[in-house]
């Protein structure tokens, strides 16, 4: 994990109490935090500041949370970290297929919160030479393919029908844990651990709703749901 104080975290929160009390509590960790009150002013420092990763309350004036966080996916990869007041179904649902990486409940823990965020920025900053170092010694360093979908594990290169394919880092990562064990069942729990990061149980619907996103650009039936057991990467 790099220095902290090196990384930036966009906080978009309405609640000025709120607001400050995790602030601060990033700051303590060494994290430098820049905040907005509201949508429309986190998407314009988003787009001045250009932070690291963002933490957005799903509900904001102007602009709520899912509609900023499309925004920020449209010109953005940057990790996205919803909070959520009620652990609504449809709130993280809604957040998760906006984009959003991952998602925590208010009132938030700040030991859960800081370990959801350390998560999101080692998937944000593995290093194309250090996987092309890894490939080397492994013998994984070629594309892999499967059809009309190319996997550089290199690289960091994803393409389908010769034309790459844009992904955001956590579906990056789970793409190339699929590309690793082609023809394999993972499940859940397996993926929450092997691409999250969980050391704990964690929310399966993390898991089907980046499926979801990362089959919309690689092809509906390239990943295949094994029902009751998980998903699989058809070779």
């Amino acid at each position: 994990m790099p220095d902290t104080s090196a990384v930036t975290v966009l906080l978009v929160e309405d609640d000025e109490v709120i607001r400050r009390s995790v602030a601060l509590a990033l700051e303590r960790y060494g994290y430098r935090v820049t905040t907005a009150a509201d949508g429309l002013d986190g998407l314009e420092r988003f787009r001045d500041d250009r932070p690291d990763l963002l933490l957005l309350d799903v509900m904001l004036p102007g602009l709520d949370g899912i509609g900023l966080c499309r925004r920020i996916r449209e010109t953005s990869t940057a990790p996205v970290l919803m909070m959520s007041a009620r652990g609504d179904s449809l709130d993280v649902v809604s957040g998760l297929e906006a984009g959003a990486d991952d998602y925590v409940v208010k009132p938030v823990d700040t030991a859960v919160l800081v370990a959801r965020i350390r998560s999101l920025l080692r998937r944000a900053t593995f290093a194309p030479a250090q996987q092309r170092e890894q490939g080397a010694r492994t013998g994984t360093a070629d594309r892999l393919v499967f059809g009309d979908l190319a996997v550089d594990p290199a690289a960091l290169e994803v393409y389908r029908d010769g034309e790459e394919i844009a992904l955001a880092p956590t579906e990056l990562r789970l793409l190339l844990e699929f590309a690793q064990h082609p023809g394999i069942v993972l499940d859940r729990q397996t993926l929450l651990r092997n691409v999250w990061d969980y050391g704990w149980d964690g929310d399966s619907r993390v898991v089907d709703l980046c499926v979801q996103r990362l089959r919309k650009k690689i092809g509906a039936d390239r990943i295949e749901t094994v029902r009751g057991f998980g998903y699989k990467l058809r070779r």
